[in-house]
């Protein structure tokens, strides 16, 4: 067992460094680690978020694998992805609602505010702009608006020497030891990671609820 570490390691750079994560979801780009679109689908049935809220859509290839995950479940699930570019080729699906706007203005944090019902079980994915300070902002706006026994997820906490991309310069695992402390109804749930995800500690977990 005290190879594994190094193991993981180096796979991680090998699927990192031969773009393994360039990934498509029904013709759709999704770029993430299937590894770790294997846990979206575990915590998607397992918790059965009535709203998922994700910051940055790019293409939309996650948008329309979490809503393709809702129609197999039946759920009443739907996702709100925002992002400041738009983009004419996105898929659209009912369950999905693309807005353009900054994630971190007062503007974009009412609205997503106001799409929040009293019953909504709220799931919320960082994977928008990945410099520290931008993440850092996003996760005091928007943890409070993650339901108790719901999941934040924290993207590509990998770079940075984390542990790739040392050019990267502080990104979102700095944002997360920074903010973490400060917030124990916050717990990181490394039972949840696969052996190789590029969001190291960035499943989190809100105590309490079912």
């Amino acid at each position: 067992m005290s190879c594994e570490r190094p193991v993981m390691t180096l796979a991680h750079y090998i699927f990192y460094s031969n773009a393994a994560w360039h990934r498509t979801w029904m013709g759709v780009p999704v770029f993430k680690l299937p590894f770790d679109l294997w846990t979206y689908q575990e915590v998607l049935f397992d918790r059965k978020p009535t709203l998922v809220l994700e910051l940055g859509t790019y293409n939309g290839g996650s948008a329309l694998y979490f809503a393709h995950l809702m129609d197999i479940m039946n759920s009443s699930g739907r996702i709100l992805s925002i992002d400041i570019t738009t983009a004419a080729d996105r898929p659209q699906h009912s369950r999905i609602e693309y807005r353009t706007a900054s994630s971190t203005t007062p503007e974009t944090l009412a609205y997503v505010r106001s799409k929040i019902g009293p019953d909504d079980k709220v799931m919320v994915v960082l994977d928008s702009d990945h410099r520290r300070d931008h993440v850092l902002r996003e996760l005091e706006l928007y943890s409070p608006l993650v339901t108790p026994g719901q999941y934040l997820i924290c993207e590509d906490t990998n770079v940075n020497g984390h542990p790739v991309n040392l050019a990267h310069g502080p990104g979102p695992m700095e944002a997360l030891s920074a903010w973490l402390p400060g917030h124990p109804e916050f717990t990181v749930d490394a039972a949840r990671e696969p052996k190789v995800t590029f969001f190291p500690r960035g499943w989190l977990l809100r105590q309490g609820g079912g």
